[in-house]
Formats: C-alpha cells, sequence, structure tokens
C-alpha cells in the first residue's frame, strides 16, 4: 500500500463499544478514520452480560442516541426483551433496560461500520505510539505497518496486558480465548502516563435446556413500542422470557466451604474490581448474614440455547462453579457451558485527562471507556462518542465539546472521572447526577439534539422531530391551562373515590392534573366534550411530559434556578498556565490537587477532592484578578476548551 492509504486523521485503537462510538463520530463528522482491532470478528461483543440500559445507565445511552451516536439503535434492532425500570417511583429514576440478542448486536453494528464513508477497519496489535514534541503522529503496529494520523483514541477495554483467572489458573488474554495487547502499555509510561491495575469478572454461562423454569420467577418485557432511539421505531417481535431465582443457605455453604480457593483469598488478582456488581464470593464476605442473594437467567440469544446468570459472578475453580450452579433453585440440573472467570487489565487514572478526554501528557492522544477506569458498555459508548467528537473537531481546528453536569449524564460521567478520579471501576448511577429531575430519560433528545445537529451527527429532518415534539408539548400545556375542570357531584364523587379533595371552585386541567390520584384519562372524564376532544389526541411521549412538568414543577423550578444560581462560577474560566503555588489563602493540598489536575473552569476545581468552599473563594478573587472569565477561552494543548453555553432545559 502507498504512505497515503495509511495516513488518516483519526485512529481509533479497539473495536469495543467506546471504539465503535468514537470511530463513528469521527467519520460522520467527515474526518478520515480507522478502527484498529485485536480481532474483526469480535467487533461490538458483549463479554459480559448482553443486556443495555438500566437506571442510569439507560440515560447515558438515550443521551448517546440524541447526541448521534449508534448504541440506541443498535439495541432497537437487536434486542429480545425490553422494559422500563422503576415505573413505579419518579420520573429521575425510571430508565429503559433491554436485553439483546448478543451476536444480533454484534452483526449489526458491523454492518453500520462497514457502511460508514470515511472510515476503514483495521486488524493488528498496536506496538507503539508515535510522538513528537509531546505530540501523537500515529501507531506502530505489531507486525511493522505504520499509520500517521492527526488524533489518536485508545479503547482497549481489558485488553492492556490483560490476565485471564479461574481459581489458581491463570494466563495472558483480554477476554477468553482472545490474545491481550501486551506492548501498548510501555509505550504509554514512555510518554509519561500513569497505568494501574483493576479487575472485573463475568458468571458462568449455562445450557438453557437444562434449567427447572417452573422453579424460578417469570420476568417478560414491557407491551407497547418502547425504543432506546429517537428516529427509528423498531420492528414488532415476539419478546423472549428471563427468569429470576435466588441463592438459598445450601448455595452459601457451597461457596464458604471453597472460598479459600477464591482469588480474592489467594491473591492471585490484585487490581480492585467494581463495587457494584461484586462476584457471589465477595457478596458472602460482604454480606455474612445475607440469607439469599437474586440471581436472573437471562437468555444470550435467540439462536442460542446459552443463558447468562446475572448475580452469580464468579472466578472460582471450575469444578466449585458447577456446585454453586446446582445448589441454586432451578439450576439443579444445569449444564455449564462457559465458566466464569476474571479479567485483570492496566487502566488509565483518568486525572490525567482533560475534559475533552485527551490525555494532558500527548496532544492529540484521547482515551476513552475500560481503559479510563469505568465499568458497563453504556460508560464506555459514551466516552467513546465524546472523544470521537473532541479528536474530530481538534483535526478540525474547531473548539471542542464540553457538556456540563445540567445538560446530561454525559457530562456528569467525564466530570467525575477527569475531577474525582476512580478508585474502583466506575458506574453511573442516578445519585451521581444532582440534576436528576432535568436529565431523564424521556427529554435527551430536547437537552442534547440541537449539539448533536450542530456538530453534523443529527440531520435536519431529526431535528425537526424534536422542534415539533417541543411544539406539542407546548400546544397541550397550554390547553390543559385553559380547559376548565368545574364542581359538581359527578366529579366530586370521582375525586373522593380516588382519595383526594373534591373541588370547592372550578380549576384548570393543568391544577387537577397536579393531583397525584388523578390519571390523565380521569382528568379527560371530568371535562367538557370540547376540552376532552381537544385534548385526548395528545401523543403518548408529549402526554409524559406533560404529566412530569405538572406534577414536579416546583422542584423544576427550583433545579433551574440553582442551575442559574451557579452558573456564573460554574463557566468561568482558569488560565492553563494559572500559577496556584504563589496564592495567599489556599491550603496546600488544594495548591497540590489543582495544580496537577489543571481544572478548566471554577465550577470544576470545586469538585476536586480536598478542595474547600473556602479555597473556591479565594481562588475566585486571584481568577477575577486575572482577568479569567467567561468570555476567555482557556487552551490546553492546543486546543481553546469552551463549555457548551446555553440555559438549562425550560421544557422539562
Amino acid at each position: 500500500m502507498t504512505r497515503r492509504e495509511w495516513t488518516y486523521d483519526v485512529l481509533v485503537v479497539g473495536g469495543g463499544h467506546a471504539g465503535c462510538e468514537a470511530a463513528l463520530a469521527s467519520a460522520r463528522m467527515g474526518c478520515r478514520t480507522a478502527l484498529i482491532t485485536l480481532s474483526l470478528d469480535k467487533i461490538a461483543l458483549m463479554p459480559c452480560n448482553p443486556a443495555i440500559g438500566g437506571v442510569g445507565k439507560g440515560q447515558l445511552t438515550r443521551e448517546i442516541d440524541a447526541l448521534g451516536g449508534e448504541q440506541g439503535r443498535n439495541t432497537d434492532r437487536a434486542f429480545i426483551q425490553i422494559k422500563m425500570l422503576n415505573t413505579s417511583k419518579g420520573p429521575a429514576v425510571r430508565a429503559l433496560r433491554a436485553q439483546a440478542d448478543k451476536r444480533l448486536y454484534e452483526d449489526w453494528m458491523k454492518v453500520v461500520l462497514s457502511r460508514t464513508p470515511g472510515l476503514d477497519l483495521v486488524q493488528g496489535e498496536v506496538a507503539k505510539l508515535i510522538v513528537s514534541r509531546e505530540t501523537i503522529k500515529g501507531l506502530r503496529l505489531a507486525d511493522g505497518r505504520v499509520l500517521s494520523a492527526r488524533a489518536v483514541i485508545l479503547a482497549t477495554g481489558t485488553f492492556l496486558r490483560g490476565k485471564i483467572v479461574i481459581g489458581d489458573k491463570s494466563y495472558a488474554a483480554g477476554r477468553v480465548g482472545e490474545l491481550p495487547a501486551q506492548l501498548l502499555s510501555e509505550s504509554l509510561r514512555a510518554e509519561n502516563l500513569e497505568l494501574a491495575r483493576f479487575q472485573s469478572a463475568t458468571p458462568p454461562r449455562i445450557d438453557g435446556s437444562t434449567i427447572d423454569r417452573e422453579r424460578m420467577l417469570l420476568q417478560v418485557g414491557d407491551p407497547g413500542s418502547l425504543s432506546f432511539s429517537h428516529w427509528e421505531v423498531p420492528s414488532p417481535r415476539t419478546q423472549v422470557p428471563c427468569y429470576l431465582t435466588h441463592t438459598t443457605r445450601r448455595t452459601h455453604e457451597v461457596v464458604a466451604k471453597h472460598l479459600h480457593l477464591s482469588p480474592l483469598k489467594s491473591g492471585s488478582v490484585s487490581g480492585k474490581g467494581p463495587r457494584y456488581c461484586p462476584s457471589i464470593d465477595r457478596k458472602l464476605i460482604n454480606f455474612p448474614d445475607r440469607e439469599q442473594h437474586p440471581v436472573f437467567v437471562e437468555p444470550e440469544g435467540i439462536m442460542t440455547k446459552e443463558m447468562y446468570l446475572q448475580g452469580l459472578t464468579t472466578s472460582l475453580p471450575v469444578f466449585v462453579q458447577e456446585m454453586i450452579i446446582r445448589a441454586t433453585p432451578g439450576l439443579e440440573r444445569a449444564r455449564l457451558v462457559r465458566p466464569g472467570y476474571a479479567v485483570e487489565y492496566d487502566y488509565l487514572p483518568p486525572e490525567q485527562l482533560s475534559l475533552t478526554l485527551e490525555t494532558r501528557a500527548v496532544h492529540g492522544l484521547f482515551s476513552a471507556g475500560q481503559l479510563n477506569g469505568t465499568s458497563g458498555y453504556e460508560e464506555a459508548a459514551a466516552q467513546g462518542l465524546i472523544a470521537g467528537i473532541n479528536a474530530a473537531l481538534q483535526v478540525k481546528e474547531e473548539p471542542p465539546l464540553i457538556l456540563r453536569r445540567d445538560q446530561g449524564y454525559i457530562g456528569v460521567l467525564v466530570d467525575d472521572l477527569v475531577t474525582k478520579g476512580v478508585d474502583e471501576p466506575y458506574r453511573m448511577f442516578t445519585s451521581r447526577a444532582e440534576y436528576r429531575l432535568l436529565l431523564r430519560h424521556d427529554n435527551a433528545s430536547q437537552r442534547l439534539s440541537s449539539i448533536g445537529h450542530s456538530l453534523g451527527l443529527i440531520g435536519e429532518a431529526q431535528l425537526a422531530k424534536v422542534d415539533e415534539k417541543e411544539r406539542q408539548i407546548r400546544e397541550y400545556g397550554e390547553m390543559l391551562e385553559t380547559s376548565c375542570v368545574k364542581s359538581s357531584p359527578e366529579t366530586d364523587e370521582l375525586l373522593e373515590t380516588l382519595g383526594t379533595a373534591r373541588l370547592e371552585e372550578s380549576q384548570t386541567a393543568a391544577k387537577v392534573l397536579r393531583r397525584p390520584q388523578v390519571t390523565f384519562d380521569q382528568l379527560l372524564s371530568m371535562l367538557s366534550q370540547h376540552d376532552r376532544e381537544r385534548l385526548e389526541t395528545v401523543p403518548t411521549e408529549v402526554l409524559e411530559q406533560l404529566l412530569v412538568h405538572a406534577r414536579y414543577e416546583g422542584y423544576i423550578r427550583r433545579q433551574l434556578a440553582e442551575i442559574r444560581r451557579h452558573r456564573a462560577t460554574e463557566t468561568m474560566a482558569i488560565p492553563s498556565d494559572f500559577d496556584y503555588a504563589p496564592l495567599e489563602g489556599l491550603t496546600f493540598e488544594a495548591k497540590d490537587k489543582m495544580g496537577r489536575l489543571r481544572p478548566a473552569t471554577l465550577g470544576q476545581a470545586s469538585r476536586i477532592p480536598g478542595v474547600s468552599p473556602a479555597d473556591i473563594s479565594v481562588l475566585l478573587v486571584h481568577v477575577h484578578r486575572a482577568g479569567a472569565g467567561r468570555s476567555r477561552p482557556r487552551r490546553h494543548s492546543g486546543a481553546e476548551i469552551t463549555v457548551v453555553e446555553g440555559e438549562p432545559p425550560e421544557t422539562c
């Protein structure tokens, strides 16, 4: 091949969920892109649970879709069961979760990648970064090929010096049956990038034809047309059931008897694992008094009998895994197909990154996914999208994208990683988002699609769909405010039956709808025929937001006011060369941490662990004296860093 054929704008290393989103974003934004992976047959593999979404995670996937990413659409093509979680709770914690056919998910993503103009797929192991004057110039592969680029995104997952552990057996691998990336870690360290070790684990898989479904609880999907994507309606399909069982005292006795064989006890795994997805052996250590733990038995696809045992993650020896499975109700005759295992790998502590996900040490080198210390397909895909966007913007010499915490869970994710760092694999929860009532799954497109459109990732027709939805919300909202519910014997009787007070005088439909006991259909029955006919045509997705706004209006207004109150300091830029050392009034810890982390804004500085409100007050004075502020861009690694401006969403 000629030298030109190996010259790209952006190179993406890794074909997992982060790498796929990064490569697609870069190519769709007009950059010549190559995705390099150890195996083209393993692109978009779901090595752990074949599911997308969940509380916090589902919001990330909806935001990825709203910005123009692929994970939501790909899930809609491949899901075999989908449901809305937490429907009995408030709207801030409701989220979609879908069980996917893992093979179909991979195949569809490969189709999308292969059909994307300007995107090449390359199989090979990256051996070395090519860096000149602290600026990335390209990559050298283990087979001798050299690829040149202006930006590189590392999305290596669990492959950097990966080690598989099952009981007392261990061997080098990124995942079972796959070679690790042994050479790149040394090259990263040579560029003054720090690496540390984490570990993750996966449960055993069993033959679904050998389970006793009658002894387990049936878990079905939701009827109707649910989807992660805002833009495409999923094809109708028959949903596949999952099952729920629980461990018993007998299960725990098996684990306890063989706990000395666990890598957690033997020390064969040194990296810290995820706290929120512990192995069954870790559960017994941490919760010795618990009599049972849930185990979800979930299909891996429609063309396979394999089933995933969510809740029985372990890396105990294989013979112990078989005993654990058969000591669990409904699994007494289950046949083990693939044993569970732990994988230990190098990760890049994310404090070494800027809010664009670019490394501070090497200009043009970005990092995304598990390499940044996260767990989960959704967290990886979100980072990949942001890294891909910012790499493309840097190549095009345009200001980068930084989402604020009040704009999306993606903003919370990146800010948490870069500002607070990680001491265990990071997982997204709604509790991490202080403005979660505004960052719901139902309004992701209204919050983010205009940004996706400005980047070229969202088309005109898609943006028009968002604008039409907002128009309908305003129109039907005005109808609720102008429609009247009059006091009458029938209305008062209905309200008393519902357990709420009768009307003392006529009220607007909007005010009556604020009562949690009153459903929209019940409200319609209280209206005049004219008002009822106007409102009964409201689309389901519009009605969802009208109900939220009616019942949570006070909370929403308070959060909007809080965002505006903190906006001045949140977006106030700090010069990249700001010298903290001579500042009087700052604690030594604050000087040290801000000097190392180089916060882009005063808001980011305020969230650094160990930096107190008093430190921020002192810093505010000195930043003002230095003439820094919102209108002054901050430069880092040759790129302007500007926080995306705009008011918080009024349509909530």
